[in-house]
């Protein structure tokens, strides 16, 4: 069944609000385990508008499930990642004047500079996913660049307003997710998954793995925090076999 990355962002986003040392998105991590999170998701911006280098370097020593790392292609980012070595390093775009991440890396575009940020994190002995948009150029491109594994971005599916453009989305999302596993690739999700459109991505065929930030923080707020990840877990379990 597909398995879940918890990603605690946001809970380092209250933190930040007021500039203080509470709520700890190290504590969201422990807890998120005793829910039941196979991973622990974090993004260390450039701006460091929510992780910090002191969380990630904690939740390393800490984190007892699969720590996976999101992060640019620049150059500190990956040296950053390398020094502290997580479990798994996913590639993402990043512009500092978004509100969150807009879409998947163009890998086709930015190719020279995604390849040397895998070489460098390959060989730090790192797992390496790069996360996308379902294009076939773009999954096919990731396969020539000997990673592990793709995460498909979901966004535009969250997204959609009507059911014919869910559907349309995540009929392209099937098609990515095929194609992906056809060119030996790990198949993961993410972005703007919630309570109410996460089963049907669960369902794709093979798809390994969810990760799930703001909507699981939301319903944290109001059932704690262990229980927005059991009641997540119960949702993508039974009917997201990616086995």
């Amino acid at each position: 069944m597909a398995t879940l990355g918890v990603n605690i962002d946001h809970v380092a986003t209250i933190r930040q609000a007021r500039r203080t040392v509470e709520p700890d998105p190290v504590w969201a991590a422990a807890l998120a385990e005793l829910g039941g999170a196979d991973a622990i998701t974090v993004h260390l911006r450039e701006d460091r508008r929510h992780i910090q280098d002191r969380d990630l370097e904690v939740l390393r020593r800490t984190v007892q499930v699969k720590l996976n790392l999101e992060g640019a292609i620049a150059p500190e980012m990956v040296a950053i990642a390398c020094r502290v070595k997580p479990d798994q390093v996913t590639l993402v775009p990043e512009r500092r004047e978004e509100v969150t991440t807009e879409g998947g890396l163009d890998v086709s575009t930015h190719r020279v500079a995604t390849a040397e940020a895998v070489r460098r994190l390959r060989d730090a002995g790192i797992t390496v996913s790069l996360f996308i948009d379902p294009a076939i150029r773009q999954i096919d491109v990731a396969a020539e660049l000997g990673v592990e594994a793709v995460e498909l971005h979901t966004g535009t599916y969250a997204n959609a307003v009507s059911d014919a453009e869910r559907r349309s989305h995540l009929d392209e999302l099937l098609r990515g997710g095929a194609h992906a596993r056809a060119a030996g690739l790990v198949l993961n999700a993410g972005h703007g998954l919630t309570y109410r459109n996460v089963v049907p991505v669960a369902r794709i065929e093979g798809m390994h793995e969810l990760n799930i930030g703001h909507s699981i923080v939301a319903r944290a707020v109001l059932v704690g925090f262990s229980q927005a990840v059991r009641e997540m877990k119960a949702l993508i379990g039974p009917v997201g076999d990616g086995s």
